[in-house]
């Protein structure tokens, strides 16, 4: 049997796969560019298939941009939210993958414990994709990095940092620097750094990580500026925001970066909070440019994962 192509966590894959989904999502771009976005790409590379989405987390760009995805390749979506399915009645997410992977050609999952993703791809027989867990974002970061190389080029030898909570976004832009060779600094509450195993094994692979809970020194000389919101999904907001207040992006923070730095954030952005409004709605900010890119990463993804 052919092995799977799962689309679990970056630091799984190798980086020169990370590459041809790149190169594959953004010819796609090109290829259509103009077109009415309810067109089928001709030829319809996926034509035929169909796509399993399992949401137990809310969601907008994941939804939006995998279910047009499919369909702009040609292929189908079934979207099945956590009240759809047995799962919530006690069926376990094995049986879950097995019975699925007998009616679809993928599964796409966007959820909570990394655990979840990780039973259903031992069991699916189809590729599975992580949407999102607590853990990672693998997704949202391959449009950054395409966002990012469409504005300033190649990401490689430049200079990322990250302000505020260490969550799974911040997790994957460390696993992100050990296949795409930039710098990553981490400007975090001393509570909410990401896990110090996890700094440890990036800088045994040989990527260039630094901590700080100085925010300008961060920022100094950095090519790309990002942020999240300070409260995800399931976390405690007790606290959080006197913690998170001094790593708000702002446009002195900004000033600390090059001149032609860009900001960056997965959202939903909550202005006045992790970022103000002058940044995000400013000319450096390419927030909106990297939401519509999750469309054609996630044509990229799909494409890869079934083969074509």
């Amino acid at each position: 049997m052919t092995s799977l192509r799962h689309f679990l966590d970056i630091h799984r894959i190798d980086g020169g796969e990370l590459r041809t989904i790149l190169d594959q999502s953004a010819a796609l771009k090109v290829k259509r560019a103009g077109a009415p976005r309810g067109q089928v790409d001709d030829p319809p590379p996926l034509a035929g298939r169909a796509l399993a989405m399992l949401f137990e987390k809310p969601s907008t760009r994941t939804r939006v941009s995998f279910d047009m995805a499919i369909r702009q390749l040609g292929g189908e979506s079934i979207i099945l939210n956590g009240d759809d399915m047995q799962i919530d009645r006690g069926e376990s997410i094995a049986d879950t993958a097995r019975v699925l992977s007998g009616y679809v050609d993928a599964i796409m999952i966007r959820t909570f414990a990394h655990e979840t993703l990780q039973e259903l791809s031992r069991n699916a027989t189809v590729p599975v994709i992580n949407g999102l867990t607590d853990e990672s974002h693998p997704c949202q970061l391959m449009a950054d990095v395409m966002t990012f190389e469409e504005h300033r080029g190649s990401i490689a030898g430049r200079t990322i940092a990250w302000f505020g909570d260490g969550n799974n976004m911040a997790k994957t832009w460390i696993h992100g620097a050990t296949r795409f060779g930039y710098a990553l600094r981490l400007a975090c509450p001393e509570p909410l750094l990401p896990p110090q195993e996890l700094i440890d094994w990036a800088r045994g692979e040989g990527a260039e990580i630094t901590i700080t809970d100085a925010p300008e020194a961060a920022a100094d000389g950095a090519d790309g500026i990002v942020t999240d919101t300070w409260v995800s999904m399931g976390d405690d907001a007790a606290d959080r925001h006197n913690l998170l207040k001094p790593y708000q992006v702002n446009e002195k923070l900004m000033a600390h970066a090059e001149s032609d730095a860009v900001f960056m954030h997965c959202l939903p952005a909550h202005r006045g909070e992790e970022v103000t409004a002058e940044v995000i709605d400013g000319r450096q900010s390419i927030a909106f440019d990297e939401a519509e890119n999750r469309l054609h990463v996630q044509k990229g993804i799909l494409t890869w994962c079934l083969g074509t």
